[in-house]
């Protein structure tokens, strides 16, 4: 169990702590734009979905051993990519739309460790599954979600106030070197475990969800996630393209995660219905204050308040 929680909280630690890192060294780049982070957050959302695809097939559709030869490989592959500092090269030349060239240096900087990072928490629960028969590994989803939010929580105030873009790099990149090493170990160690299901389960067929239920499960969460992009990229352009205004949303996002998909008792629907209704409400006011001056300290709870209880609305409808 040790090393597969390991494994799972380093992984959600470094996949979470790389993306203000990575945007706050390529900002001066592009002019500190509020554009710059809200395309790396559609980067980051992206590939965490391909990420998503890539474990439900892996475990899927091969077979123990070759899941662990094809993991291991990638893995090892992806040590060509460290120190993931961004090259110089990728400094734009000219006023051309610079959403293309952030996105080609994320995907050539950070784009396979990042892939495989996302990979690390479904995937590892699932061998933690095979290799325990009858365990429940919902446990190292927990951990994952308080691995992520200490990366977002410890970078505006231990990270960036203490060390230099380039050597907060550096440092990730020797964290992620040993990820390797961990998450190596853990799929080595289900090689030998077929994860067949018992003669008495395989002759019971499964009823899967409908196309409705699937339809809401992917429309749900994709309407959480346009949330997250809207309001950070309202709080970067009339607050500040600052690190501290990138994680708040973010942390929001990820704790809507945790509240909805923990347990059932955290979320009732008829009080943050109506807490939806008073936040939509109140941010309807607070855009037309912002035209007229509104106070930074009232916008920044506001926006973030309606972000809170619109996603968790969402969320909590697409995991029930």
């Amino acid at each position: 169990m040790l090393l597969y929680a390991l494994t799972i909280l380093v992984s959600a630690f470094l996949l979470f702590q790389i993306e203000p890192i990575i945007a706050k060294a390529i900002l001066p780049w592009f002019g500190g734009s509020a554009s710059v982070w809200t395309t790396c957050l559609l980067f980051f959302q992206i590939v965490l979905l391909l990420g998503y695809l890539y474990a439900h097939a892996v475990v899927r559709y091969l077979r123990p051993k070759t899941q662990v030869m094809l993991h291991i490989g990638l893995l090892a592959a992806s040590l060509l990519v460290l120190p993931v500092v961004p090259a110089a090269a990728w400094k734009p030349t000219g006023n051309e739309d610079p959403v293309f060239r952030i996105l080609g240096l994320l995907a050539v900087t950070i784009g396979i460790p990042y892939f495989l990072l996302s990979t690390t928490g479904p995937l590892v629960q699932a061998w933690y599954a095979r290799r325990y028969e009858g365990a429940i590994p919902y446990r190292l989803y927990a951990l994952s979600n308080a691995g992520s939010m200490f990366a977002l929580i410890s970078y505006p105030v231990l990270v960036e106030p203490a060390f230099a873009t380039r050597l907060q790099a550096m440092g990730w990149s020797v964290g992620y070197a040993a990820f390797i090493a961990l998450c190596g170990i853990a799929a080595f160690s289900v090689r030998n475990y077929s994860g067949e299901p018992a003669a008495a389960e395989a002759d019971v067929p499964a009823q899967g969800p409908d196309w409705k239920l699937q339809l809401w499960w992917i429309l749900l969460p994709a309407c959480a996630s346009v949330l997250l992009l809207a309001i950070t990229n309202f709080l970067s352009q009339d607050v500040a393209a600052i690190p501290f205004l990138w994680v708040l949303p973010l942390s929001l996002y990820l704790l809507s995660f945790i509240l909805c998909f923990d347990k059932e008792g955290w979320y009732r629907r008829s009080t943050f219905l109506k807490f939806f209704v008073v936040a939509l409400v109140a941010t309807a006011y607070g855009i037309r204050g912002s035209e007229e001056g509104l106070n930074v300290k009232g916008a920044i709870p506001l926006f973030c308040a309606n972000r809170s209880s619109s996603a968790w609305c969402a969320m909590e409808n697409s995991s029930s």
